[in-house]
């Protein structure tokens, strides 16, 4: 009775965020990264199909930092700051990342001496395959060339992070 209460509360608004969340939230860690599963997602001002949309993402794959979440809503970050929020059917745990500055270069080790293998531009998105330690560089694979990028050429991984 008390589950079907907190969602009659949700639907009518009635329900704080953090009410709902505490009751069914993932209990995976916030921030996180994911990224989108779909070409068209939709970034709503609220958590739920009432609230309108105010952004629409036409990037698959697009890399977003889930800050909250409010039952089947994920409120998001973008590389740029903007925030919003999402269906949770709209992300998923796939990892990416999106090149920011200038043209950047994938190389075949993890040392700035090393071969590059590939140029990558501003916006271009790509897989992150692990960041074995925070030495500033991340194992990726974008345009079907695998290699090494540095943290500070890209968005999509936190600071001190360290992804297996």
């Amino acid at each position: 009775m008390g589950l079907l209460l907190a969602v009659l509360a949700l639907l009518l608004g009635l329900a704080a965020p953090g009410v709902w969340a505490a009751q069914k939230g993932t209990g995976l860690p916030l921030p996180r990264f994911v990224s989108l599963r779909a070409g068209e997602v939709n970034l709503r001002t609220g958590p739920g199909v009432q609230y309108p949309v105010d952004w629409v993402y036409h990037r698959q794959n697009l890399p977003v930092e889930i800050i909250a979440e409010y039952g089947t809503w994920r409120k998001v970050r973008d590389w740029q700051g903007t925030q919003g929020w999402v269906h949770q059917s709209m992300v998923g745990a796939k990892r990416t990342f999106i090149v920011t500055g200038d043209i950047r270069s994938v190389r075949r080790k993890s040392d700035p001496k090393s071969d590059v293998i590939a140029k990558a531009e501003d916006g271009v998105i790509g897989k992150l395959l692990n960041c074995p330690d925070i030495n500033g560089w991340c194992r990726v694979e974008v345009g079907g060339h695998e290699g090494w990028l540095r943290r500070v050429d890209f968005w999509g991984v936190h600071r001190n992070e360290v992804m297996e």
